[in-house]
C-alpha cells in the first residue's frame, strides 16, 4: 500500500555513511549541530553558499583557485558560480591511479570486457592527441552517434579533457532526429558505432552514418567505432570528411600530455537536448563544475557510493543517464556499461550481469520493473544478489505496486531510491538517501541544496497536496546557458515564463511533511476533469498492473466544456478489449485512484507513441486529439505511431 514504510536503514550503520561524514564535517566548520538529513537540508537551502563551497571542500573533487567567491547573482538565470575556480572535468573522472576495473562492458550475450583505470587514462590521452593533432580546441562541439561502450566513454573522456564540449546521441536514433541536434552545433569530429545488436541481430547502421556524415556541413573527421578496419567510402558516400579507425587513434604517445588543462567551473561540457516534440530540439548547455559537483553529491551522499561499488544503470549514450553514471568513476567506482535488450535472450540478462560483475548499485526505470513482473521473473531466486545493496529507478513515476515487487522479488534489505529531476538539470530535483527510510509511493527526500517546492494554481508553496515542481533558488547544474539563443530568451521561456526568477520544471508533485515526494507526472499533460487536477500516473499505475494491458497512454480531449479523460491502451497478445475488460478498467481505476480519474473513453492502439529516450508522449496525441498539429514527428522513437491516433481522432 502507499505510504507502507518498506525499508529503514540500521542504526547501527548510520555513523558510516558518506551523508553523516559530511554532517559532521558541516558542523565541525560551522560550529552548528546538525543530528538528522532533515535539519542539514534546511540549512543546505537557507545558507546555500556555504554548502556549496563546503561541499567542495569535503569533496575529492580536483580543482585550483579561490572558494570564496560562490557565486556572482542570485536571479535566475545568469548566476555564475565559482568564478574563481578552475578544474579539468575529464581529470576528475580519471583521478584513480590503479589497475582497478573502471568499466565493465556487456552486450546481450554477456560481459564483454573490463578496463582498469590506468588502461583508461591512457587511451583517453591517446585519442586527446589526436583530438588536437585534428585541430580541435577549446570551445569546438565532438558528437557521438554511438552505442554504450567503452569506446563511447573513451570519446567522450578525450574531447571533454582538451576543453571541447560533447555531445551524444543513441545508435538507434533516426537520421532525422540526430541531424535536428548535431547541425545545431556544428561539430567538428563525429564518433559513431557502424553497427549495434539488439534481439539477437546486428543492425547496420552504415547508410544512417552516410546521411548523417552528408548533411553536416561542419564535419571535419568522422572516427568509426567497429570490430573491422571498414572501406571508409561505404560511409560518407563521397562527403568532404576525413574517415578513421577508432584503434588507429590510441597509437599516439600518451606521455605527450602529463597534466590536465584546467578551465573555468562553467565551461561547457556538455550539450544536452530538449525532447523536441514541439520544434527542433532545444540545445541544453551545462557546465563542467556544476555538472561534476551535482553528480558528487547525488553519488557520494545521496547514493553513498565509494570506490568499493560496482553502479549500473540500463540506459543509451542519448538519455542523461549515461552522463550520470559515467560521472561515478570519479569515485572510484566501477562503472557497468550494457547495449542490447535487456529481455534478450531471457529476461534475467541483466541480472545474470549483476551477479557475474557483482553489482551494488543497480539502476533501472518502472517500466523494466513491470516487464519483468508480467513475466513472472523473479531475480531473487535465481541470481546471487548479496552484494546488491540499492536499486534506483527513474524515467517515469514509480508506483507502490513497483515498490511492492522489487521488495518481495529482488531483495527485501535494499535501498530502493526513486530519483527525478532530468535533461535539463542533468541530475536530480528529488531522489533517495541511505539514512532515511523507504516509503511506498514516495521519493524519500529533496537533495541536498535544491530547493525544492509545490506550488498550487496561486502559485502559493504547499504540503501533502499537488502542485507544479519548482525550484525557487538556483543550483550549480542547471544550465550555463542555451546554444544560440541570444539575450538568454529561450532559456527565460522554458523555466521561468510562469513564475519570473523561479525555475518550473514541468512535473506534478506534492510533498509531505517529513519532505517525502509523490510525481504524478508532466504538469503539461495534467488532466482537469470537472477542474480537479489530476496526474496521469495514478491511471497508469491502476492500468498497466491489469494482465492483459501491456501498454497504455492517458490524455485528456476538449469536449463539451470540460475535460476528456482518454484512455488508449495496447493489449498483451490474445487479449481482446470487450465490455468486461472495459469494466474491468473502470472499477479498478475508480476503486484504486477516484471516480475522477475513471476514463470517458477506452481505446485500443497497437503503439504507443514515444520519445527517443523512450519516454510517454502525452502531449503529441492530446494536440491530434484537439485538432493540433505536431511540429517535430522525428524526435519521436516511433513517429509512425502517430498515424494511429489521427486515424482515431473523430471515430469515438
Amino acid at each position: 500500500m502507499s505510504g507502507e514504510i518498506l525499508w529503514t536503514p540500521n542504526p547501527n550503520s548510520l555513523e558510516k555513511t558518506n551523508i553523516y561524514r559530511f554532517m559532521g564535517y558541516v558542523n565541525g566548520q560551522m560550529g552548528l549541530a546538525l543530528r538528522d538529513y532533515s535539519e542539514l537540508y534546511e540549512w543546505s537551502i537557507t545558507k546555500r553558499d556555504d554548502f556549496w563551497r563546503l561541499l567542495i571542500q569535503f569533496s575529492t573533487i580536483r580543482y585550483e583557485g579561490d572558494l570564496n567567491n560562490v557565486r556572482e547573482g542570485d536571479e535566475m538565470p545568469g548566476v555564475k558560480w565559482f568564478p574563481n575556480l578552475e578544474l579539468n572535468f575529464a581529470e576528475n573522472l580519471l583521478r584513480v591511479n590503479s589497475d582497478k576495473t573502471a568499466i565493465i562492458s556487456a552486450t546481450e550475450k554477456g560481459i564483454a570486457s573490463r578496463t582498469s583505470f590506468n588502461e583508461l587514462r591512457l587511451k583517453v590521452k591517446a585519442v586527446a592527441i589526436w583530438l588536437k593533432t585534428r585541430g580541435v580546441r577549446k570551445g569546438d562541439r565532438v558528437c557521438g552517434y554511438v552505442s554504450n561502450t567503452t569506446e563511447s566513454v573513451i570519446a567522450m573522456l578525450a574531447a571533454t579533457s582538451i576543453g571541447a564540449i560533447w555531445s551524444s546521441s543513441s545508435s538507434d536514433f533516426g537520421v532525422q532526429g540526430v541531424l535536428d541536434r548535431f547541425t545545431q552545433i556544428a561539430p567538428k569530429v563525429l564518433f559513431v558505432t557502424d553497427s549495434y545488436q539488439y534481439n539477437g541481430k546486428m543492425v547496420d547502421c552504415s547508410e544512417k552514418i552516410r546521411s548523417i556524415a552528408q548533411n553536416i556541413n561542419s564535419l571535419t573527421d568522422l572516427v568509426l567505432i567497429t570490430d573491422e578496419e571498414p572501406d571508409f567510402e561505404n560511409y560518407t558516400g563521397g562527403a568532404d570528411v576525413n574517415c578513421h579507425y577508432f584503434p588507429d587513434l590510441l597509437i599516439s604517445t600518451p606521455d605527450e600530455i602529463s597534466t590536465f588543462e584546467k578551465f573555468g567551473f562553467s565551461h561547457p561540457v556538455y550539450i544536452m537536448y530538449s525532447s523536441g516534440t514541439t520544434g527542433k530540439p532545444k540545445c541544453i548547455v551545462h557546465g563542467a563544475g556544476g555538472t561534476l559537483l551535482q553528480h558528487y553529491k547525488e553519488h557520494t551522499l545521496h547514493t553513498d557510493l565509494t570506490s568499493g561499488d560496482v553502479i549500473f544503470y540500463y540506459t543509451t549514450c542519448g538519455w542523461m543517464m549515461w552522463n550520470w553514471l559515467v560521472s561515478s568513476l570519479h569515485t572510484g567506482a566501477t562503472i557497468v556499461l550494457f547495449d542490447g535488450n535487456p529481455f534478450f535472450p531471457s529476461p534475467g540478462l541483466l541480472w545474470r550481469i549483476c551477479e557475474e560483475a557483482g553489482i551494488t548499485v543497480f539502476g533501472t526505470s518502472p517500466r523494466y520493473l513491470s516487464g519483468l513482473e508480467k513475466l513472472g521473473y523473479h531475480p531473487a531466486k535465481k541470481h546471487d544478489l548479496s552484494r546488491l545493496r540499492c536499486v534506483l529507478s527513474t524515467g517515469s513515476p514509480l508506483s507502490p505496486e513497483n515498490f511492492k515487487w522489487v521488495y518481495e522479488n529482488i531483495k527485501s534489505d535494499i535501498q530502493l531510491s526513486s530519483i527525478s529531476g532530468g535533461t535539463d538539470i542533468i541530475s536530480c530535483f528529488m531522489l533517495g538517501a541511505p539514512v532515511l527510510p523507504v516509503r511506498s509511493g514516495y521519493i524519500q527526500c529533496r537533495g541536498l541544496g535544491m530547493a525544492v517546492s509545490a506550488l498550487d494554481e496561486n502559485g502559493e508553496s504547499v504540503i501533502n497536496q499537488a502542485g507544479e515542481l519548482v525550484c525557487t533558488k538556483p543550483a550549480p547544474s542547471m544550465p550555463v546557458y542555451f546554444w544560440d539563443d541570444a539575450g538568454n530568451d529561450k532559456y527565460r521561456k522554458s523555466y521561468f515564463d510562469k513564475y519570473p526568477g523561479i525555475w518550473r520544471h514541468g512535473d506534478f508533485i506534492s510533498i509531505n511533511e517529513e519532505g517525502e515526494i509523490i510525481v504524478y507526472g508532466r504538469s503539461d499533460a495534467t488532466l482537469n476533469p470537472g477542474g480537479v487536477r489530476i496526474g496521469t500516473s495514478e491511471i497508469y499505475r491502476v492500468v498497466e498492473n491489469i494482465p492483459e494491458i501491456a501498454d497504455s497512454l492517458v490524455v485528456g480531449r476538449n469536449k463539451d466544456n470540460d475535460v476528456q479523460v482518454v484512455l488508449f491502451v495496447v493489449l498483451q497478445v490474445g487479449a481482446v478489449l470487450n465490455e468486461k475488460l472495459i469494466a474491468t478498467l473502470k472499477n479498478e481505476i475508480k476503486a484504486k485512484a477516484s471516480p475522477r480519474h475513471v476514463p470517458g473513453a477506452i481505446v485500443a492502439v497497437s503503439d504507443i507513441p514515444r520519445t527517443l529516450n523512450g519516454k510517454k508522449v502525452e502531449l503529441a496525441v492530446s494536440r491530434i486529439l484537439n485538432g493540433m498539429g505536431i511540429d517535430n514527428k522525428e524526435a519521436l522513437l516511433n513517429p509512425e505511431s502517430l498515424d494511429i491516433f489521427y486515424e482515431l481522432k473523430d471515430s469515438f
